[in-house]
């Protein structure tokens, strides 16, 4: 499926509304990584894409409206690796910082040991937190710096069979909200919620359902549409078009803001 079928015949963004900014985004191999990377560029932005995966990454970077564009191969759980890359990126003039990460296994909390904790804490809440120390010294400088979680609406209303990914991403809304009040004040940092989305992941959860459940993968899927009042799931360039626009110059009022992108599915205000 092509992006105009999607978000329609007219790009919602200026294709040059993001010219002369350098946006980092973490989790660009695959589904709204992957999306947000091509958006951004598509707006003007120069786009470093970040994950483990280099050839996935290599493969993005030719699809990129533009040029410009990078693959940075780096492991969000090796906090050493991430500490120097965020250093070596510190003088790259980078204003947009998208963290966004895979979760982790479903199971239930109390199947879970300490040690289950560390990778995806480390993947989520240690990287960003070390590429945001890095980041934001510049951004302030620079006089501009949007700063995007890729979260999950669990944050609102935590998803049964999977705790551990619950918890991490209560962390870190919490964390956001946080530096929303210590950040300079051109620097704006916010979440992004995404529901049921046509990604890898949910294919995963999927799969890991209907073995739990005898419940066949369709009549998860269909359950999973039926949940929402637009009745299908969200595609990954929709949640990447919100993405996008926390990053414009006139989202500057928007600050410790945690934004849903699930076809209605929450009942929770």
């Amino acid at each position: 499926m092509m992006m105009n079928d999607i978000l329609g015949e007219d790009f919602p963004f200026s294709e040059n509304i993001l010219d002369g900014k350098t946006a980092l985004v973490c989790g660009a191999s695959r589904g709204i990584g992957r999306s947000t990377a091509l958006l951004l560029a598509r707006a003007g932005a120069r786009v470093i894409a970040c994950a483990r995966n280099k050839e996935l990454l290599e493969g993005l970077v030719s699809e990129m409206h533009g040029s410009g564009h990078e693959a940075l191969a780096l492991d969000l759980e090796d906090t050493d690796a991430v500490r120097a890359c965020a250093e070596s990126l510190a003088d790259r003039k980078i204003t947009i910082l998208v963290n966004n990460a895979g979760g982790p296994p479903r199971s239930p909390l109390l199947q879970n040991d300490l040690g289950d904790f560390d990778g995806p804490f480390k993947r989520h809440l240690h990287a960003s937190h070390i590429l945001v120390k890095n980041l934001a010294p510049g951004m302030e400088a620079y006089g501009s710096g949007r700063i995007v979680n890729i979260i999950s609406t669990s944050v609102r209303e935590p998803v049964e069979g999977i705790g551990l990914s619950n918890t991490l991403r209560g962390a870190m809304a919490s964390w956001s909200k946080s530096l929303s009040k210590e950040l300079a004040p051109c620097i704006t940092i916010n979440n992004i919620l995404p529901g049921y989305t046509d990604t890898d992941r949910l294919v995963s959860l999927s799969k890991s359902k209907s073995e739990r459940t005898g419940m066949s993968v369709e009549e998860i899927y269909d359950d999973w549409r039926n949940q929402a009042p637009i009745g299908r799931l969200v595609h990954p360039l929709e949640t990447a078009s919100a993405v996008v626009w926390m990053c414009l110059p006139s989202s500057g009022a928007v600050r410790g803001v945690s934004l849903a992108v699930d076809g209605g599915r929450m009942r929770s205000i």
